[in-house]
């Protein structure tokens, strides 16, 4: 087990909206598609449509989820002309994503048995 410089309970805030604010960080990375998405927007500003060739869903879709991303601060649009582009506003971004693939990589096998929390939805196109 691993030290810690601080007890855990020290990491999330105190008050009750603190912690459901950091609830609600993790609830709009809990799609699949929003994480491929921010994974394909982290080097680089993208456009929707290259957005939709690269997770494969329907332009609408991908639309709702960058706005999604958007609302919840994690990307950011940039028109130029006609076409808009969007990147991820923060690269701490990378780290967690690098960090949460560490973690359920390292959980592969509790995560896959775990009957609590539902399998996620497949995508529609």
């Amino acid at each position: 087990m691993s030290q810690r410089s601080a007890p855990i309970g020290a990491l999330l805030p105190i008050e009750d909206e603190g912690v459901a604010m950091v609830a609600k960080f993790f609830r709009a990375l809990a799609d699949p598609t929003r994480l491929r998405l921010l994974e394909f927007l982290l080097h680089e500003p993208h456009t929707v449509g290259e957005c939709v060739t690269h997770v494969g869903l329907a332009q609408g879709r991908v639309s709702t989820h960058l706005a999604c991303l958007a609302d919840c601060g994690y990307v950011a649009a940039r028109r130029d002309g006609r076409r808009t582009f969007h990147q991820v506003t923060d690269p701490r971004v990378a780290d967690l994503i690098v960090l949460a693939r560490s973690l359920a990589a390292d959980n592969a096998t509790a995560l896959a048995a775990c009957v609590r929390i539902a399998p996620a939805p497949r995508p529609e196109g």
